[in-house]
């Protein structure tokens, strides 16, 4: 390590001196001499160059600065203190190479830049060749359109549950970022029907073409269910707004019997109908003509196939009165006996040829 020393006599003084010029020139020589070897060095050698350039390239003028930074990118032993500070400037040209290649920056550093940094910076490392979900969380939540897109076709990021709900979210207004989240393969079906439910068909249908034959099975999938949540339905009543809430919550995994029974106690009839419709497959149409007529059978049949408990069976009785009507004890005590008695075998007959009719 002499050899820096012997190679610029008064190095010392060059460091400490405010002579631009004679810094400029020992900070190429220095760096040069560090690239020469740099497959050669010991830990030990990297940090002694380490200390001498973070004294003499911060304060060279911008192109040395972006000559020297576009060089450490690609580094795989890059002086790590030097490298931090020049990831840090506010100068692209600069920065850019580092965030884009460097393997020395550590993931803190990564975090803390994007979060303080503007859309320059947050493009630069999207470009990553991998991006930790730390990292993409931040991106997604700061990113503009670009740098969102970017990241989004990554194939080496990783986002987390949040930063994919919020990839999907700004999907729903982005048909670009659309068909590029669900070409991802580490997309879950439950987020690729929840990416296509805030999409419009001719975004669907380019996805689908645009996508590999493994994944257009999910695709057509999704785009399936989908399509069967929100079947128009004919009669008196609008299912529409509670086919949507229905399916966000479908999509979201939080359709279940506890949302169906705070459904029928607030004697939400339409979002009740949909749900039973979702999770039985029993289209609403059929469930509204059956459920409104004159007995509850119907309400028992459906309940027993998808395994309800008697607390929800007995909200939808009492929803199929209506908020304004009392049942009686009497009543109440013989459903509840009727549907501990009816078989789930019996049950799917049922159910199996309500589907056949309305199929045909």
């Amino acid at each position: 390590m002499a050899l820096a020393t012997s190679l610029i006599p008064g190095l010392d003084e060059i460091v400490r001196g405010d002579d631009p010029n004679r810094r400029a020139d020992a900070a190429r020589r220095i760096a040069e001499l560090f690239f020469e070897g740099a497959a050669g060095f010991r830990p030990e050698h990297v940090e002694f160059f380490d200390g001498i350039l973070i004294g003499l390239v911060p304060g060279t003028e911008l192109t040395i600065r972006a000559d020297i930074a576009e060089k450490m990118a690609s580094v795989a032993n890059a002086p790590r203190n030097l490298v931090g500070k020049l990831a840090r400037e506010d100068e692209i040209m600069i920065a850019g190479p580092l965030l884009r290649r460097s393997p020395v920056i550590d993931e803190k550093v990564l975090v803390e830049i994007a979060r303080e940094k503007g859309q320059e910076h947050l493009l630069a490392m999207a470009e990553r060749p991998a991006l930790s979900t730390g990292l993409t969380d931040v991106i997604v939540r700061r990113g503009d359109r670009e740098v969102v897109r970017r990241a989004a076709g990554n194939s080496g990021a990783a986002f987390s549950t949040t930063g994919y709900a919020a990839l999907i979210k700004r999907a729903g207004q982005d048909g670009v970022l659309t068909l590029t989240v669900g070409q991802r393969d580490d997309l879950s079906d439950d987020n690729l029907k929840e990416l296509l439910a805030g999409s419009i068909d001719a975004v669907r249908r380019r996805l689908l073409e645009a996508a590999k034959p493994g994944r257009q099975a999910a695709i057509r999938q999704a785009m399936s269910d989908i399509s069967g949540l929100m079947v128009p339905v004919e009669g008196h009543r609008n299912f529409e707004p509670a086919q949507l809430a229905i399916l966000a919550l479908h999509t979201s995994g939080r359709l279940n019997e506890s949302a169906l029974l705070e459904f029928a106690k607030a004697h939400k009839y339409e979002e009740s109908i949909a749900a039973l419709s979702a999770m039985s497959g029993v289209k609403i149409a059929t469930l509204d003509r059956l459920i409104s007529g004159d007995r509850y059978d119907p309400i028992l049949i459906v309940s027993k196939v998808i395994g309800l408990e008697w607390a929800t069976v007995r909200a939808l009785i009492l929803l199929r009165l209506g908020p304004n009507r009392v049942a009686s004890p009497a009543d109440i005590e013989g459903a509840r006996v009727n549907f501990a008695r009816l078989m789930p075998s019996t049950a799917e007959r049922v159910v199996t040829f309500w589907k056949t009719r309305q199929a045909a």
